[in-house]
């Protein structure tokens, strides 16, 4: 009797119980159905918040000061000449690579200061990869490098009584402990929904903030990007390793800590909720499998002892019921694969006060879903594993079925 026999035995005997053979295949292809399409839509809006939240700051990937993380010391920077450039961009697989300049200083009208965050950005490279100009809400973003002017938080100008036009006043320290003062006409103003930042961000062209920090040719960072997040390790061993023990290389985790611990806590919610649909379909298949096996003791019986071997048997046994589980699985990606190849490309548009809100932040207003292939074999490995465990009672039952106790009608 070989394996294609056996399949096709298995095959007819789910059939004899039409019925709860649809109703176990169905279960399970429901629960795979709303689990991929809720662990894509995660997926989906985790790496499309990622993206967004690190193009407006941290990046993928930071190249820092060995020591600037410490306290953020303006004498703590990395060189910016060509030959630095080259170095970076050498570095396989990057799709921005951005020099940006941060330090602290107080922000200064006529009746009011405060102290601000002062990023000097290369203002071409820097539209280019945040889209810092579509956020402007009163005036322009910088003409180019070389315009003495500032870009300030909504925030922030309303605190200090600024308007366009206005001068701003930047009084702080320097490169080394120079004295740092400069006088810039606000050319825009920006709107961040985070009023942290719409309260004390303060832009200048680079080399604007270069000379007002007398850095000469030096940034505080180097922000790298690339299309997929995947390429996040391989990416960052690279870097590393070519820039060498001067350069330390930081990643979008270390930069925004909090930023991966709401992703960690909504991802364990999402899975947590998994859990209980696989359990829920998981017990459907086991009483299902049970019944299957509880009543057909007899005509098992009649098998053995008619020379059958009870290895065979508990093989025709798990072919019944991972044929159940494949049934499912087709009937589910069937319906499922299309709905979200369709999501994939047309997004859920959201609309009120959240998209209002999402688009304040230069955020596109929709949902996204993904179509990482780990997510569909991770859903059929959990499904097989499911029928793994269950078919462990037939097994066990049916080594230990006594030929004579079930032929006379016992268990």
């Amino acid at each position: 009797m070989g394996w294609l026999f056996l399949a096709k035995l298995a095959w007819r005997n789910i059939w004899r119980q039409k019925r709860r053979t649809l109703i176990t295949a169905s279960t399970i292809a429901m629960t795979l159905m709303l689990s991929l399409f809720m662990r894509s839509m995660q997926e989906g809006s985790y790496a499309h918040n990622l993206d967004n939240a690190t193009r407006f700051y941290s990046g993928y990937l930071q190249l820092q000061h060995p020591e600037f993380s410490e306290n953020q010391s303006i004498d703590k920077l990395l060189p910016a000449d060509s030959t630095f450039r080259q170095k970076i961009h050498s570095i396989t697989g990057l799709s921005h690579v951005v020099p940006r300049l941060e330090s602290f200083a107080l922000g200064a009208s006529d009746s009011r200061s405060k102290g601000v965050v002062v990023m000097g950005v290369s203002p071409q490279l820097e539209d280019d990869y945040s889209g810092l100009a579509a956020k402007i809400t009163q005036g322009r973003f910088f003409a180019d490098a070389t315009e003495n002017g500032s870009v300030i938080g909504s925030g922030l100008a309303e605190y200090l009584g600024l308007d366009l036009g206005d001068s701003l006043v930047l009084y702080g320290q320097g490169y080394h402990g120079v004295t740092a003062a400069g006088l810039y006409p606000v050319v825009g103003i920006v709107h961040f929904p985070v009023g942290q930042l719409d309260r004390r961000m303060v832009y200048l062209p680079l080399q604007a903030a270069q000379q007002l920090f007398a850095t000469d040719e030096q940034v505080s960072s180097w922000v790298l990007h690339f299309d997929n997040i995947k390429q996040l390790d391989p990416l960052r061993s690279q870097a590393q390793a070519k820039m060498g023990p001067q350069v330390r290389v930081r990643d979008w985790a270390d930069l925004s800590p909090e930023l991966e611990q709401q992703v960690a806590l909504d991802r364990i919610s999402g899975q947590f909720l998994i859990f209980v649909l696989y359990g829920v379909a998981g017990f459907g298949l086991f009483a299902t499998i049970m019944m299957m096996t509880l009543e057909r003791q007899r005509e098992f019986a009649v098998m053995l002892s008619t020379g059958m071997t009870r290895f065979r048997l508990q093989l025709l046994v798990s072919f019944e019921s991972f044929l159940i589980a494949v049934s499912g699985l087709v009937l589910g990606m069937v319906v499922i694969t299309p709905t979200l190849v369709w999501f994939y490309y047309h997004p859920i548009p959201l609309s009120g006060e959240l998209a209002m809100t999402m688009e304040e932040m230069g955020f596109e207003a929709i949902i996204p879903f993904s179509l990482d292939p780990m997510l569909f074999v991770s859903h059929v490995v959990i499904v097989f594993c499911l029928v793994f465990l269950c078919i462990l009672y037939p097994i066990g039952r049916l080594q230990r079925l006594s030929i004579a106790a079930a032929l006379k009608g016992g268990r």
